[in-house]
């Protein structure tokens, strides 16, 4: 029985958990696999080299910065993640790579299992691959959309874009009563409330875990939840200032885990046990810990 080979890539990849994390949910699925970690560097993703190592793969995870950029090397995209303009796993089937994305799964996972409906009134921040994903799946969870999206100065025109794109599918599927909003992070109102706050920016990741989103603390303060996709701390800056002015928090690691475990599905074709995917969150919490020390989240 020949041993199936998957991996993440990205760069840099030495934080990453994904190895741990699948190697648990290749025992429960009961398939004989293996899954590496591979650092490439963005000027070398789209290398004679990188192609063929990727290409020799039954699949792979795909993490910053490649989520956009690996999906002109794609022989096809599912549609969900064309329409998010991202991709974070792939499956080769017989020599054909077809993106996909399971990041939207993951997120919403998370909230649903810290009791958070989403829905309302949110803010975004960042305009990349996850927090499209992000505010896709916020604008298809409400009847009227209200959603803010906010971006540094060099990512103004990507969440002007993110929201006309939003406003297109909102408008295809029928809806027609909806609030989109790009805005710089000075421009953010300090009285603003919130339902949510969804960071899906790199910022805060270790080992820069001693910066932030520039939110004000007043809007934080107001949010009725503060979600953060980075999971490398577990509690990053921007969820220990929420936790201070007593706002519930959700961080990062439900959410990898959640979109492993959907990765496996299309690999190979499985489900799982929910109660068992919070068991591995656990583990890889701890794990994490471990790594990288407790005083790090």
């Amino acid at each position: 029985m020949r041993k199936q080979t998957f991996a993440v890539i990205g760069h840099p990849v030495g934080h990453t958990m994904s190895p741990f994390i699948h190697s648990r949910l290749f025992l429960l699925a009961g398939a004989y696999a293996q899954y590496r970690a591979l650092d490439i560097a963005p000027e070398d993703l789209s290398s004679g080299r990188a192609a063929e190592t990727l290409r020799g793969l039954d699949g792979f995870n795909v993490t910053i910065p490649h989520k956009r950029n690996i999906i002109p090397l794609l022989d096809a995209v599912d549609e969900k993640a064309k329409l998010f303009s991202s991709v974070n796993t792939v499956k080769n089937e017989d020599g054909k790579l077809t993106g996909y994305t399971t990041d939207g799964d993951g997120f919403l996972a998370a909230l649903a299992d810290a009791g958070v409906r989403p829905g309302g009134k949110s803010l975004v921040l960042g305009a990349g691959g996850v927090s499209h994903v992000m505010a896709f799946e916020l604008s298809r969870a409400s009847e009227a959309p209200d959603i803010t999206v906010c971006a540094r100065e060099s990512g103004l025109e990507a969440a002007k874009s993110l929201c006309d794109s939003l406003s297109r599918d909102l408008k295809a599927r029928g809806i027609t009563k909806f609030r989109l909003c790009a805005c710089l992070y000075r421009e953010l109102p300090p009285d603003a409330g919130f339902d949510l706050v969804a960071n899906g920016t790199p910022c805060g990741m270790y080992p820069r875990e001693n910066k932030m989103p520039d939110v004000p603390p007043s809007l934080l303060a107001r949010a009725g939840c503060v979600f953060d996709a980075v999971y490398n701390p577990g509690q990053t800056l921007l969820l220990k200032t929420a936790r201070s002015l007593g706002v519930k928090t959700v961080g990062g690691m439900d959410m990898l885990v959640w979109q492993a475990a959907r990765a496996q599905s299309i690999w190979l074709g499985v489900e799982f046990d929910p109660e068992k995917v919070r068991e591995i969150s656990r583990l890889a919490s701890l794990e994490r810990e471990r790594m990288f020390g407790a005083a790090k989240g």
